[in-house]
């Protein structure tokens, strides 16, 4: 497998989507099942909405589930200890400045799988992020988002 096909994760994240997994696999499956019987239950099939939208929920259950075990058949753990020190990698935690408008964010560095923008969990793969990969404290840069072009300073990196 190549390096480009694995997905980064961190350990925590990691569990987090294998408990998810078998959750949906012991419970979730089992739940949707009773749904779509119940609904089986009321009838003629060709005009039950509700036994089609449990057939669609079912769809995009086993969707998710096959998602998941995507991700995690390619998942590696990342290791942070072994990133240079100084420098901006993925898990590295942020504080840049806006230099338009003199706003100070704070930002972590995570895989596409993880990223969670409210949160402030960029993806390394985002323009901010792939902005700010290699970057040093006191460095500026400048990012071409979809908003047009960005400038920011990196006061720290934690």
């Amino acid at each position: 497998m190549s390096e480009a096909n694995f997905v980064y994760l961190t350990k925590e994240r990691l569990v987090e989507l294998e408990k998810e997994l078998q959750d949906m696999k012991l419970n979730g499956r089992k739940e949707i099942a009773a749904k779509i019987a119940e609904a089986r239950a009321h009838g003629d099939l060709s005009e039950n909405a509700e036994y089609d939208a449990a057939k669609e929920e079912q769809g995009l259950f086993e969707l998710r589930i096959s998602k998941l075990e995507n991700i995690l058949s390619r998942a590696r753990v990342i290791d942070p200890s072994h990133f240079p020190d100084g420098e901006i990698h993925i898990l590295s935690t942020v504080v840049i400045k806006n230099l338009k408008n003199d706003k100070v964010i704070e930002y972590t560095l995570v895989s596409p799988e993880e990223a969670d923008f409210q949160a402030g969990k960029v993806s390394i793969t985002s323009p901010v992020g792939q902005g700010l990969m290699g970057k040093k404290v006191g460095q500026k840069i400048t990012v071409k988002a979809p908003a047009g072009l960005l400038e920011f300073e990196i006061l720290t990196i934690k």
